[in-house]
């Protein structure tokens, strides 16, 4: 398959306004543009034609350009990544790709071995219109991801899926819920990887789709593909080891800059 990553990024995140060129200090003390980080990571995606980052704002295309990468500019009106990838599609030159991956622009810590294990799934399963990873929680995980929300703080998404891998539903609520008592083991607990893979027809037909009402109230954009009937393969991944978060509040920074210390 012919497989072209588009890392979505905009600057004015609700969160987290200008998320994407937010400085994060290396391991040798030198600091790096999240978007620029992203876009290491997503090149070290065997497998991969090509990557580029999707945006419709100047500044971060100007810094995407100054470290090397491809930029696709799309229109503001672009509610969430998966409508900018939709967008960027339309916008590729050269031969047209059999997979389009949206690779987040804030999850720096993402193995490339998620996306390898994403891709090979749907390669090998030729019906499957998307699919997405999921990583099972370790305890210090889950207990992260309680705590956010003990908190008040939009955490990491957790994923539902039944026992064929087809997802039932995501949320920004820790679920399934356990109730207080021994947690089991292993924990049913799993973080979703905010990395799609989709058929580019997939992707054109979210975009001729209003978004639905569990999507505007979750934040979620994949839950327009479930509403509408579309399958979401969940991919389960392996950590190997390997601290995985997003950067979704400035909270996050020092935990991420912690896990990049640790590599």
């Amino acid at each position: 398959m012919r497989t072209v990553i588009l890392i979505p990024a905009r600057y004015a995140s609700t969160r987290y306004p200008g998320k994407p060129l937010a400085e994060l200090r290396q391991r040798d003390g030198s600091r790096k543009t999240l978007i620029q980080m992203s876009w290491e990571a997503a090149s070290r995606i065997a497998g991969a034609a090509s990557v580029h980052v999707a945006t419709d704002d100047d500044r971060i295309a100007a810094a995407a350009r100054a470290f090397g990468a491809d930029v696709v500019m799309t229109p503001e009106s672009c509610a969430n990544g998966t409508e900018r990838c939709a967008a960027a599609l339309e916008r590729l030159s050269g031969p047209a790709p059999d997979l389009v991956v949206n690779f987040q622009g804030d999850a720096p810590l993402t193995p490339p071995w998620f996306v390898e294990d994403l891709i090979a799934a749907m390669g090998a399963e030729d019906t499957a219109r998307m699919a997405t990873p999921v990583l099972r929680c370790d305890r210090l995980h889950y207990e992260a991801l309680l705590e956010d929300r003990r908190q008040g703080r939009v955490g990491g998404t957790t994923a539902v899926f039944d026992a064929t891998g087809r997802a039932l539903y995501f949320s920004k609520e820790v679920l399934p819920h356990i109730d207080a008592g021994a947690l089991p083991e292993p924990i049913p607990v799993f973080h979703h990887v905010g990395v799609y893979a989709y058929r580019p027809d997939a992707l054109r037909d979210y975009a001729r789709r209003p978004a639905c009402a569990l999507e505007r109230l979750e934040g979620l954009e994949q839950l327009r593909f479930l509403d509408a009937g579309i399958p979401v393969r969940c991919v389960e991944v392996s950590a190997r080891g390997r601290v995985f978060w997003e950067l979704n509040n400035p909270t996050d920074v020092p935990r991420i800059e912690a896990a990049l210390e640790a590599l």
